[in-house]
């Protein structure tokens, strides 16, 4: 398999750390609000190549994390009047929600920068005892420019940088050594959370937390780290200065960015009101569509988000689906016994769209060809196969299509239709549970009429729903 490396800017042939294991990190979302449809790619670009990964025989350790402590988290509680870990906690839960409804499947281990602050304290300690970090009245700041290698994965000219601006918000800016020197520690504000350390009562620097839980859940040196290419510089480029400052050791051995979703050609904002959250497009469309839409271009190109492109992605995955009825309903009154030897010839052939769809994967992982093979799988069983064939070979042609899909983490059943009676009584059974305060199962029954395809609108009437 090849990847193309940031690092390296050329596809790399994938050599594992270790033979038959993978560790992948994969910076998570900060949960101060619902997750919007930006950080929807990254979590199943990366999940497919965790699928992939599992496919292709490997023990997959997947590590992606919570940021649980930051400013907008803080701003957010401070409006609300509660403690900061009462937002992260919800949002938290509301991420995991959206992500089993991407189907993306739940890391290995999904660690908290909260729950992890001794060892970056530690990780501090070691990069000053080193002399790549300095303290000044309770900040502690890296030295960048003592990292020789700073610039490498975003290829910037150290000379030409100034500071990122996140890190230009924090206190103690003009007392830095050097402009571009960033914060690994930070004394506490009136408001914020803080935990005791051996320079203030405080909390870490946003790049410091990655290196730590990457280094913990993973080891010294990560196999694969992926994200959104936003995150190149600096938070990458600071990641890979202080853990290599730290650890003597190279930091990750790949690095995987994909590319920026657009929403109708635009970049998304809240300022041009086309800023969406899963939960919102959810509302809309079936997220296994999105799911499918986002993996119908490959990972690196930019994606432009539009009806129309997203309503041409729903025809096609409903094509898979209907080929997989049909399938189904051949193996259920097709003929019994061996397949003719026609079919048993055809069924052989099936195998060349497996080399085929994998060739496409293992080639930087281009899910776009992927799912052209599976389009032209499902060309060959419209074509060949009918109420004449038999069991067997529909089986065949099923279980290949089905394993391919899986890959990508579409399912090729049609999702049971809900009738019109079963909605009204279970909008009932959701007015009775909000009245008796019981909002879990409110909720629970709302996201079952979601995944369902049922699109519910609270008014002064009552509750009106319809179809997606």
């Amino acid at each position: 398999m090849k990847i193309y490396n940031t690092l390296t800017r050329k596809k790399d042939e994938f050599v594992p750390i270790n033979e038959g294991k993978v560790g992948i990190y994969v910076c998570g979302p900060t949960v101060y609000d619902y997750i919007h449809i930006g950080n929807a790619r990254p979590m199943i670009v990366f999940d497919t190549l965790r699928r992939y990964f599992e496919y292709k025989g490997y023990d997959v350790n997947y590590v992606s994390n919570f940021t649980d402590v930051d400013d907008k988290i803080i701003k957010k509680a401070n409006d609300e009047g509660v403690d900061a870990s009462v937002i992260s906690e919800r949002f938290i839960e509301e991420c995991k929600k959206d992500m089993k409804s991407l189907n993306v499947k739940e890391a290995t281990t999904h660690p908290k920068a909260t729950e992890e602050i001794p060892d970056m304290i530690e990780m501090v300690n070691t990069l000053i005892d080193k002399g790549y970090a300095y303290e000044k009245n309770g900040t502690v700041y890296f030295r960048t420019r003592k990292f020789a290698d700073y610039g490498k994965l975003s290829k910037k000219n150290i000379d030409d940088l100034r500071g990122g601006n996140r890190e230009l918000l924090v206190s103690g800016e003009d007392e830095k050594e050097d402009p571009l020197d960033f914060v690994l520690w930070k004394p506490k504000k009136e408001g914020e959370p803080s935990w005791e350390s051996p320079w203030c009562e405080g909390r870490p620097g946003w790049h410091l937390e990655c290196s730590v839980m990457s280094k913990k859940y993973i080891g010294d040196v990560i196999d694969i780290h992926a994200g959104g290419e936003d995150l190149i510089f600096p938070h990458h480029e600071n990641e890979i200065a202080q853990s290599e400052a730290a650890n003597d050791k190279e930091f990750a051995s790949y690095w995987m960015h994909n590319g920026f979703l657009k929403i109708n050609n635009e970049k998304m904002s809240k300022s041009l009101g086309n800023f969406f959250t899963v939960r919102e497009i959810g509302e809309k469309y079936d997220l296994e569509v999105i799911r499918f839409f986002m993996l119908s271009a490959h990972y690196r190109s930019p994606l432009n988000f539009s009806a129309d492109l997203v309503e041409a992605s729903k025809n096609g995955l409903d094509r898979i689906k209907t080929a997989a009825t049909k399938l189904k309903e051949i193996i259920d009154a097709g003929a019994s016994g061996d397949m003719t030897e026609i079919e048993a010839k055809e069924a052989e052939g099936l195998n060349a769209y497996i080399e085929k769809f994998e060739a496409a994967m293992d080639d930087d992982l281009n899910t776009a060809d992927a799912i052209s093979v599976i389009f032209e799988l499902v060309k060959n069983v419209n074509t060949n196969i009918n109420t004449e064939s038999t069991k067997a070979y529909a089986q065949k042609a099923y279980d290949t299509l089905k394993l391919l899909c899986d890959v990508l983490g579409v399912s090729v059943d049609t999702k049971e239709v809900l009738l019109d009676e079963e909605i009204e009584n279970l909008i009932q059974e959701r007015q009775d549970a909000r009245k008796n305060k019981n909002f879990a199962r409110a909720d629970e029954i709302r996201n079952l009429l979601t995944e369902k395809g049922i699109i519910l609108e609270d008014t002064r009437e009552g509750v009106r729903w319809k179809r997606a």
